[in-house]
C-alpha cells in the first residue's frame, strides 16, 4: 500500500497541476485573442479575498473526506469536484454495497471506482442535458415542475441521510438538534459555511459517541 500511495501521489500531483492549468486556459485564451488582460491590483485583491473565504473550507474538505475516499479517489474527486453532492454520496453508497472498510486496498479500489463512474455519468447527464435543453425548455418551465426543483438537494440529502441515520440513530440525535438550532438562531451561517458546519458536526458526533461508548450505551 505505500508504494501504491505514494505512486498516486506523485501523479495525482501531476494530474491536479494539470487540472488548474486547464482552468485557467480558457481565460488566458480569451485575453490572448482579444488582448483584454486582468486589472492586475483587483486580480490580487479578489484572489486573496478568496482564499480566505474558500481556503479553509477547502483544507477542511481534505481532512474530512480524504479517508472515506482513499488516495487516488480523492485526488480524483477534487479534480473533478461536487464531492458533498455526488462524489462522497457514491462513494459511500458503493462502501455499504460491497462491505468494504476505510484504509484497506478493497476500499481504495470501491472509492476510486465510483468517483470514476460518477464523473462519467455527469459528463453524460451534463452533455445530454446541454443537448436537450432546448427541446425540453416548455416542460422543465412549466409551473407543475417549477416547485420541485427547489427541493431537490434536499430530497436527495434527506434520502441519503436517512439510509445512513437509520443504522445509527444514537449517534444521529446530538448533530441532528445541533444543527436544527444553528439553522434556526444563524441561517446564514450554516448556509454560507456548510464546510465548516460539516466539520463541527463531525467533531460532535465523535465526541458524542464516545461518551456513550464510555456509558456501554452503544
Amino acid at each position: 500500500m505505500k508504494d501504491y500511495r505514494a505512486k498516486m501521489h506523485f501523479y495525482g500531483r501531476i494530474f491536479t497541476v494539470m487540472g488548474i492549468g486547464v482552468m485557467f486556459l480558457v481565460p488566458f485564451m480569451i485575453w490572448v485573442v482579444t488582448g483584454v488582460g486582468p486589472n492586475v491590483e483587483q486580480l490580487l485583491v479578489g484572489v486573496v479575498a478568496l482564499s480566505v473565504l474558500y481556503l479553509p473550507g477547502g483544507i477542511i474538505e481534505v481532512l474530512t473526506y480524504g479517508p472515506i475516499l482513499g488516495t487516488s479517489g480523492t485526488y480524483l474527486a477534487f479534480i473533478t469536484g461536487n464531492l458533498i453532492n455526488l462524489k462522497i454520496p457514491c462513494v459511500m453508497n458503493a462502501r455499504e454495497l460491497v462491505g468494504t472498510e476505510i484504509n484497506t486496498e478493497e476500499n481504495e479500489i470501491v472509492s476510486t471506482i465510483a468517483v470514476a463512474f460518477s464523473s462519467i455519468t455527469t459528463v453524460i447527464i451534463m452533455t445530454l442535458g446541454v443537448m436537450l435543453l432546448i427541446p425540453l425548455r416548455p416542460i422543465l418551465n412549466s409551473p407543475i415542475l417549477a416547485p420541485a426543483f427547489n427541493w431537490v438537494v434536499s430530497a436527495l440529502f434527506g434520502a441519503l441521510g436517512y439510509k445512513y441515520f437509520k443504522h445509527h440513530l444514537k449517534l444521529v440525535v446530538a448533530p441532528l438538534v445541533l444543527v436544527i438550532i444553528l439553522s434556526i438562531l444563524m441561517p446564514s451561517f450554516v448556509y454560507g459555511n456548510i464546510v465548516i458546519v460539516v466539520l463541527i458536526e463531525a467533531l460532535i458526533t465523535i465526541l458524542f459517541a464516545r461518551i456513550l461508548w464510555k456509558k456501554n450505551l452503544l
